[in-house]
């Protein structure tokens, strides 16, 4: 058994809000977390995405015990601990690994970096390339393309994961074949499960020989994918909605984050199924549970908003952001999306969104439309009060 790694505090530095936010190029895990403007992140990448329920009460004790006592579900399908004191960590650190939720070395867990959809069943193709992919990823054969570069397995008869964040996909096509995709190509290739986790090694150092980190950089410069790449890929269905699916009860938490009690009363209802879309499907469950804190109507207008924690969790953050998103998500237009981003970086949406507010100050903030976090702004050092009035009379416009 590898040793609790010691930290090194002196290369996660809080950061200079006057300046740009500085870009760390990894995201936080458990052997290597991240420290933030509440204390250390501690990301668990749950095997398979599934708690058992004694790891899931484990964990929401831990919380409490090591932590603030909130946790966080994150865009990539994972389990964040808050507010760690850095003397604690290595406490923290044994306690996860007697629940089976901590990986050999730092290095296993960078390059597990696996997203799966909460959909599978037992056996089926998502299940079994996840397993697999795991297991290569034990053995270190898993190339080391960067520490954000990941995989979604997602080979149900529909993909779900599309608008999420991933470089290599499993998917299946219209007509049932197993796929390949890479991030940025709408054709795939043909694979089974003998072949499909070598062709993805393939592909991800093919990745790597185009002289960039990411499967999106690579595809963007026009260079020749491998062969075998022909066959179209079907579109995904947009985000699940909350409610009853043949895998079980499907949930969602405001901005994906929910306090340790509900952790360990969802423990109570079965095993629990990590979804990147901030959500948790309680495995089986022939019911939507009435507990404190949960999203379960599918018109929820807080399912229109999603935000960072912002300032003062975030260390880089340049204003309040959750308080602001919950106050505007009434007022959202229907089948709009609101992101609302306490610095440039956008961790909470890496993607574009139909409206984002990026905070520039204490109760200011830039307006974009259809853009990023970074993008140029539409409108510029606008006030709450500015932001509610714009949308409203968006909302109004013919």
């Amino acid at each position: 058994m590898a040793d609790p790694p010691q930290l090194d505090l002196g290369h996660i530095g809080r950061g200079d809000v006057s300046a740009a936010p500085a870009i760390k190029g990894w995201c936080p895990g458990a052997l290597r977390p991240m420290l933030s403007g509440d204390g250390l992140v501690v990301r668990l990448r749950v095997p398979q995405g599934r708690l058992t329920p004694a790891q899931a009460r484990g964990v929401a004790g831990l919380a409490t015990r090591y932590g603030n006592g909130m946790l966080d579900l994150s865009n990539r399908g994972n389990l964040q601990l808050r507010g760690v004191d850095p003397a604690r960590h290595e406490g923290l650190i044994e306690a996860l690994r007697a629940l089976a939720l901590i990986d050999v070395d730092e290095r296993m867990e960078r390059r597990r970096n696996i997203m799966v959809s909460p959909f599978w069943q037992a056996g089926d193709d998502t299940d079994f390339l996840c397993q697999a992919l795991s297991a290569t990823a034990q053995a270190h054969a898993l190339p080391d393309v960067s520490a954000k570069f990941g995989y979604a397995v997602d080979a149900g008869p529909q993909p779900v994961l599309q608008a999420d964040p991933a470089d290599i996909r499993f998917e299946r096509s219209a007509e049932g074949q197993l796929l390949l995709c890479i991030e940025g190509a709408m054709r795939a290739k043909p694979v089974t499960r003998a072949t499909a986790v070598t062709e993805a090694i393939a592909l991800a150092e093919w990745v790597r020989a185009q002289g960039v980190t990411r499967a999106a950089r690579a595809t963007a410069t026009g260079a020749p994918l491998p062969a075998g790449f022909d066959c179209p890929r079907q579109a995904g269905q947009g985000t699940p909605a909350p409610g009853l699916y043949p895998a079980g009860a499907l949930v969602a938490c405001a901005f994906g984050q929910m306090e340790a009690e509900t952790l360990a009363a969802l423990a109570e209802l079965g095993p629990l199924r990590l979804t990147p879309w901030r959500r948790l499907l309680i495995e089986g469950a022939p019911r939507l549970p009435d507990l404190a804190g949960l999203i379960t109507a599918a018109d929820d207008p807080l399912l229109r908003v999603v935000a960072c924690i912002g300032a003062p969790g975030c260390a880089q953050g340049r204003g309040e952001t959750r308080g602001l998103a919950r106050h505007l998500a009434a007022v959202v237009p229907k089948g709009q999306r609101l992101h609302v981003s306490g610095c440039a970086k956008g961790c909470a949406a890496p993607r574009a969104t139909d409206l984002t507010l990026t905070a520039t100050a204490p109760e200011r903030y830039d307006l974009i439309h259809d853009g990023r976090a970074d993008a140029i702004p539409d409108l510029r050092g606008l006030t709450p009060a500015d932001i509610a009035s714009h949308l409203r009379k968006s909302a109004d416009a013919p």
